[in-house]
């Protein structure tokens, strides 16, 4: 095959792998457009929207090199979709700095992987970041048990754990657990308030169902999160592992009733959380963002960082809140 051969034959190729990644793309904006993750198997494929943002400017640049002017225009028309969701993540609100005598409030979530979480370690966290509240979810039997002996109750003595369910909740702070619709969001979750400042703030333990598992009782779980806090998502945090990110068509909805993701806020919003190497499973590296902190309209994300503990597949997320209304 002369040079002129493998020219036509490079180019076809290129052409191929770019229409592919225009396919796949074109399909899951479809997806998040219709809304039909929403308890489907889909799902699993919306995850891949960031890196489908990013190929599709790959694609673009390939295209618009090979002087392929209608594929480049289709490739054009994606990839402004996309990062029209994608970079408000990627941006600060800009609204500034909360007031500096605003009450602060720093909280954590971990999944614990079923109790494999490293307890030591987390203890360590907590000191180091000054972690008024953890949330820990898939807790898992023995977990109390080792944090105890790790020494949690010297810097969280409160506690609301309950039996059947995963999740738990440690405070610095007083706990006033909440009864009724509200402690029972969803599956797992476990409700309390506590006081801040003279205020109150009402935290939520989250864990959801994972779509992999069942996608139409995920779905179920943020239909219940989003009946918990109608009416009372002002003051409300909603921490911990939602597995979903930020392009799940149940997240949007839960967003929608008022909440504030803290890593979008600051301008962090595809920092990944899962999966992170464990003991059992060694050589992975966060992709997805999975594990949250949501707030209502009286508090203020300040900051949040994502933490590696040992034994457990998540990272911890960390955030510092300001109760301002």
């Amino acid at each position: 095959m002369g040079r002129a051969g493998w020219r036509v034959w490079g180019r076809r190729v290129l052409l191929g792998v770019c229409g592919a990644v225009l396919a796949g793309s074109a399909a899951l904006v479809a997806v998040r457009l219709g809304g039909w993750d929403d308890g489907t198997w889909l799902a699993l494929a919306v995850v891949g929207l960031p890196y489908a943002a990013v190929a599709g400017v790959v694609a673009l640049g390939v295209l618009l090199a090979l002087r392929s002017w209608w594929p480049a225009a289709l490739a054009g028309v994606l990839v402004a979709v996309q990062l029209l969701w994608l970079v408000p993540r990627l941006v600060p609100d800009g609204e500034g700095a909360p007031a500096a005598d605003a009450p602060r409030l720093r909280v954590a979530t971990s999944n614990a992987f079923k109790g494999r979480a490293d307890a030591a370690e987390l203890v360590r966290l907590v000191r180091e970041q000054r972690v008024d509240v953890l949330a820990m979810e898939e807790f898992g039997p023995g977990a109390a048990e080792r944090l105890d002996r790790a020494g949690i109750a010297e810097v969280l003595p409160y506690r609301e754990l309950r039996p059947g369910r995963d999740t738990v909740l440690f405070s610095r702070l007083p706990l006033a657990p909440l009864d009724g619709a509200a402690s029972q969001a969803a599956r797992d979750e476990v409700a309390a308030e506590v006081v801040v400042g003279g205020r109150t703030v009402r935290l939520t333990a989250v864990h959801t169902y994972y779509p992999l598992g069942d996608a139409g009782r995920w779905a179920e779980d943020f239909d219940g999160l989003r009946a918990a806090v109608a009416g009372a998502g002002r003051n409300a945090v909603l921490l911990g592992d939602f597995n979903a990110t930020l392009d799940h068509a149940p997240m949007r909805a839960l967003l929608d009733t008022g909440l504030t993701d803290s890593h979008a806020e600051l301008g962090r919003g595809v920092a990944p959380t899962w999966p992170q190497s464990s003991t059992s499973v060694p050589g992975l590296w966060p992709v997805i963002q999975i594990d949250h902190v949501l707030h209502g309209e009286a508090l203020r994300a300040v900051s949040v960082a994502e933490h590696a503990v040992r034994g457990t597949d998540h990272r911890a997320v960390v955030a510092e809140l300001a109760v301002t209304g």
